[in-house]
């Protein structure tokens, strides 16, 4: 970098400045260079130096990619700063906009076995572990209380059905509560296995949309989500099957999980996606939460094994695609529309500042609020970092306004980290 410093101090005159940029080596020769908002170019070694240089003059092909990217403007004129000040309001736009999901764990009964599940699921104890109809109204009342014009409703487990008449009390109460234009959206994460025509036809009625989980074909999703009957993956299917039917095929979603079971069968388990008809696949690796930890099912491989087994499914959902199938990985959708636009995602992990709070409530079934539900499953684990109140005690403004969220927030924020602030990525 030195090099390139004197080259600058010792460029002549310009009409010509620099605007902020980094950039990092590729191999030998070869780096990338972005602007302030990570759209980048590649140079050589010569070509970057002339362009911190300013050695650029029009007609050379450098000087028009330069002004193209952002990286370069003419002294006195503000229409590059302009631009590139709304393509970075644009990335940031998230901001401006209230929390609109909100988490509701109506239970933490439930009655698979996973041995890495996060949540540190509960047994049958139905009065100690289910969310009670007091704290799901004054949970319900902040969440309605939040100014996003539309809220999504999110129930989660344990598994939720266990507790499906809180559900219904939480969905017919949004819905006569809610503020005059407030839209509703309700989603129940469920592993399908308690699923009755009851449950779909009020799913039908008030247009939740339903979430499950599937690790793959018969065998493997029976190893990784055990339950008395071995019967896992036969009630998921079914379940999926009578959704999609019920609801619309576009109304049934499902998750899957990654078990050192699971690293060498990724066309196997892409394929059983394929086979029920779903629109695309999460090929998601263990979290480092509840009873993931505890069985050690986390430590069982590693980010090398990961990245070959994402490698692996990835290229192999390309070729479905080139085939004529449209078949997503999701992941890597949400992570090309990070990286080629600057339209906002509403995937609160790949925000900075995380979405934390302010993309996500989360309303355990004792009362407790978190600012997401990773920081649930920590409190599960007794780091209570991300606890930020109570619905006993608390509304929205005294939840999001808090100096705890604030600081957490603040400090999430990629652009003042150390590494991050010089990142060419």
């Amino acid at each position: 970098m030195a090099g390139f410093r004197d080259a600058a101090a010792s460029a002549p005159t310009t009409d010509l400045q620099l605007l902020p940029l980094r950039f990092e080596r590729l191999r030998h020769d070869r780096y990338f260079v972005s602007n302030v908002v990570g759209e980048g170019m590649l140079l050589n070694r010569e070509q970057l130096e002339r362009l911190v240089s300013l050695e650029l003059s029009p007609g050379n092909g450098l000087y028009e990619r330069a002004f193209e990217k952002l990286l370069i403007a003419v002294k006195g004129q503000s229409s590059q700063l302009q631009l590139l000040a709304m393509r970075l309001r644009s990335r940031m736009a998230f901001l401006q906009q209230p929390t609109a999901l909100h988490i509701f764990v109506v239970t933490l009964r439930c009655e698979h076995s996973c041995p890495y599940c996060q949540v540190s699921r509960s047994s049958v104890d139905r009065d100690r572990f289910d969310m009670s109809e007091d704290t799901a109204t004054r949970a319900l009342r902040i969440a309605l209380a939040a100014p996003a014009p539309t809220i999504k409703i999110e129930f989660q487990g344990g598994e939720p059905l266990l507790n499906f008449p809180r559900i219904q009390q939480i969905v017919e109460a949004a819905r006569r509560d809610a503020p005059d234009g407030k839209k509703l959206e309700f989603v129940i994460a469920s592993n399908l296995a308690l699923l009755t025509d009851a449950v779909l036809d009020f799913c039908r009625t008030h247009s939740i949309l339903v979430s499950t989980s599937l690790d793959g074909p018969v065998d493997l999703h029976n190893r990784n989500r055990p339950r008395p009957g071995g019967n896992s993956h036969q009630l998921a299917v079914e379940g999926i099957k009578r959704a999609q039917a019920v609801l619309g095929r576009d109304r049934v979603g499902a998750l899957m999980t990654t078990t050192e079971a699971s690293l060498d069968r990724v066309e196997d388990i892409i394929d059983e996606y394929l086979r029920l008809d779903l629109d695309g696949i999460f090929l998601r690796p263990l979290s480092p939460y509840g009873f993931a930890v505890k069985t050690k099912q986390f430590d069982k491989y590693g980010g090398r094994e990961v990245l070959k087994f994402y490698e692996r499914g990835l290229r192999y959902i390309l070729e479905v695609n080139k085939n004529g199938r449209p078949f997503p990985e999701f992941y890597a959708s949400l992570l090309l529309k990070r990286l080629l636009t600057d339209v906002p995602i509403g995937y609160i992990g790949l925000r900075s500042p995380a979405g934390i709070g302010l993309g996500a409530l989360v309303y355990n079934y004792d009362g407790k609020v978190f600012a997401s539900d990773e920081g649930r499953m920590l409190a599960e684990m007794g780091d209570r970092t991300f606890e930020l109140g109570d619905v006993a005690r608390d509304d929205y403004p005294s939840l999001i306004l808090s100096d705890k969220l604030i600081g957490l927030v603040g400090g999430s924020l990629a652009q003042c980290s150390p590494e991050c602030a010089s990142c060419a990525f």
